[in-house]
């Protein structure tokens, strides 16, 4: 897609970590950013850093979802750029043996339903709304009017233990994007979807530095946690070549993820 000053998008999750990585590369390329997160602060904080506008948006609530690209279409007209980096999910294995009682107990359906919530509905409400909204807007070279990438995890293809939820919600964003890519293809909207591996956002750097540098280690090659910049370097290659649609792509220095 060629960008140019009058281009805007839409960044969830952009007030830290890959989302904030997503909005500093987009807007280096003098793409007008929109700010989607629940943190104030932070979210302020990333607005202004870039130039962009902030919306306080809860993922999980259509009304905020809406409300929040009603604001940023206002500020910068209708997006052609959506990244979705926001999500919430609750942890827990399948079954788990509780000490206290001598019995097992299994992890709450309405615990798994939170996270499909928060990972898996989530991408379907902000990508189709976007979506919606894109097709309103006059198509560029090959017909294209914009692009979705949403974010899964390498844990979508080789999740761990506890990660029932989590695993299952991400593969089911990348059961979205072929699906999604095949309904808009004849508006010019595509949608992939990336599978970051072990990145050094602030909630990972919040482990001892003894875990990082073992995880670091475990990466086959380059032997480190990814760089959030390294996310938004991909997502603006998604942006700018027109030829990738309807794929589900690792970022993760080839790391697969043991049971434990």
């Amino acid at each position: 897609m060629q960008i140019d000053s009058t281009t805007s998008a839409v960044v969830t999750g952009a007030a830290s970590g890959l989302g904030k990585a997503s909005a500093v590369a987009l807007a280096k390329a003098g793409v007008k950013v929109a700010v989607f997160d629940v943190n104030e602060a932070a979210g302020e904080a990333t607005a202004r850093d870039i130039g962009g506008v902030f919306c306080k948006v809860d993922i999980t609530k259509e009304d905020s979802v809406l409300a929040g690209f009603e604001k940023a279409r206002a500020a910068h007209g209708q997006e052609r750029i959506l990244v979705h980096c926001a999500m919430t999910a609750k942890g827990g294995k399948t079954l788990s043996y509780d000490k206290e009682n001598a019995r097992f107990k299994r992890t709450p359906t309405e615990d798994y339903a939170y996270g499909v919530e928060g990972i898996l509905t989530s991408s379907y409400r902000v990508a189709s709304i976007s979506a919606l909204g894109m097709s309103s807007l006059e198509p560029l070279e090959d017909g294209e009017r914009g692009v979705i990438t949403l974010t899964a995890s390498v844990a979508a293809q080789d999740a761990q233990i506890g990660q029932v939820i989590y695993g299952s919600a991400k593969a089911g964003v990348n059961g979205l994007v072929l699906p999604m890519a095949r309904d808009l293809m004849d508006l010019g909207i595509r949608v992939n979807s990336i599978m970051p591996g072990i990145f050094a956002t602030p909630l990972m750097l919040g482990a001892p530095q003894k875990v990082l540098d073992a995880l670091g280690a475990s990466v086959p090659f380059p032997k480190r946690l990814g760089k959030p910049e390294e996310f938004g370097s991909l997502v603006m290659e998604l942006v700018r070549n027109s030829y990738f649609n309807g794929q589900c792509l690792r970022l993760d220095g080839a790391i697969r993820m043991a049971p434990r």
